[in-house]
Order: structure tokens, then sequence, then C-alpha cells
């Protein structure tokens, strides 16, 4: 079976838009479409699996409760180990960003 990570994105949504992809034991994977949304304020993802995170589309910035932040265009990519507090500051409000998320558990 194929299909295409651009294919049947949501029109404009007050949240993100997550679709489970790939769902096996101790794995995940999801695609979310983000378009000017970000992290509630004072809210931390602190997930227990790790993450592997791709913007395929779009451009975002991420920031983690011990003071780093990464901007992030298409193609980048980033590791965020299981219980990282991170949160997403911004999503480009003009272009649907788009991310593939793996998240693996422990």
């Amino acid at each position: 079976m194929t299909d295409n990570l651009f294919r049947n994105i949501p029109d404009r949504a007050d949240q993100e838009f997550v679709e489970s992809l790939v769902t096996r034991p101790g794995a995940r994977v999801e695609r979310i479409v983000s378009r000017g949304h970000r992290s509630p304020e004072g809210f931390w993802y602190d997930q227990d699996d790790d993450e592997w995170v791709v913007l395929v589309r779009g451009r975002a910035t991420l920031s983690f409760a011990d003071g780093r932040t990464l901007e992030m265009q298409a193609g980048d990519h980033a590791w965020i180990p299981a219980h990282a507090k991170h949160r997403v500051d911004w999503t480009a409000p003009d272009v649907e960003t788009v991310w593939v998320a793996v998240f693996i558990g422990r």
C-alpha cells in the first residue's frame, strides 16, 4: 500500500491535525500538520517514548525546558529522548508545516 504525506491535508483547523500512519508494538509513526499552531502557554510535552521528528514541509520552532531552541525548516530532523520536556513555540502561519514523528518505546 502507498500513500502521500501531502494528500488529504485538512483545511485550516483550530488545532494541529495528528494522524497515525503506522502502529506496531513499541513504535508508532504519526503525521502532524500545523499551520500557525503552537503548544499552549506553559505546556510541555513529557513523553515516555523517544521521538525522532522530521519536518518535511514548512517551518517551526521547538523549545526545550533546558533552554535549547531549534529553528527548523523542511528537511531538518531532531532526536528527542524520552522525558526531554519540549514544546512547539511557533509554526509558519502561511503554509502547512508537515511533520513525521516516529515514537519508539523504551
